[in-house]
């Protein structure tokens, strides 16, 4: 499954950003499958913008994005939902759990919408306990701290299948030594899928072996 970025531009970053020079905006960009991509963007450069003009849940951008060579706004609502549960998965900056619910019931919701469940119930406990989140199950999602909901949300995006996982900020909230577990546990999946992410965050770091780095 391959991105392309054509001319893309936010709408309301645009006198901004047309200002600075970056790698993405405006440009003509390619991530070929498996690549491990990282953009590295500082406040106000629009990387969650960026990052939800490529889960199509924002449009107000000129320029274009295609999926294999389709631009997004020409998929149907069905081939979109489709894309969501087995091509497409996402790591929200703000995480978008349901206090509601258990941490085990947040990563459940996801698995069990795909028709054929990707991963097992099995699976998801043995992530929780590489994560150290395993204790947390069975809390509600309210209960948890911000670094415990951040690993919970990495294991649902996991639960499900990809060719791509978008992540916005992962570990923001992690130390060193989770952000090491967390970025070991995504490298393997991807690797095992022969999937790619793509990783917005605010520094350079070492937590993966980038195959392409951007400045967005």
């Amino acid at each position: 499954m391959e991105i392309q970025l054509s001319q893309l531009m936010p709408i309301p970053l645009q006198d901004k950003l047309l200002q600075r020079n970056s790698d993405i905006w405006n440009k003509e960009v390619t991530f070929q499958q498996g690549t491990f991509v990282k953009i590295k963007a500082p406040s106000g450069s629009g990387k969650t913008t960026l990052i939800h003009y490529l889960y199509n849940i924002r449009y107000d951008y000129t320029g274009q994005i295609r999926i294999d060579r389709k631009p997004w706004p020409s998929f149907l609502k069905d081939e979109i939902s489709a894309i969501r549960q087995q091509s497409l998965s996402i790591i929200f900056q703000d995480l978008r759990l349901f206090d509601q619910l258990t941490a085990k019931e947040n990563v459940e919701l996801k698995r069990v919408m795909i028709p054929e469940p990707f991963c097992t119930s099995e699976k998801v406990e043995e992530m929780a306990h590489r994560l150290k989140v395993a204790h947390v199950l069975k809390q509600s999602g309210k209960t948890l701290s911000y670094g415990e909901r951040q690993r919970i949300a990495i294991i649902r995006a996991l639960s499900q299948p990809f060719k791509w996982l978008l992540m916005d900020e992962p570990f923001s909230h992690l130390d060193e030594e989770n952000t090491k577990l967390a970025a070991r546990l995504i490298a393997e999946e991807c690797k095992s899928r022969n999937a790619g992410f793509i990783l917005t965050d605010l520094d350079h770091d070492q937590h993966f072996s980038y195959d392409v780095n951007y400045n967005l």
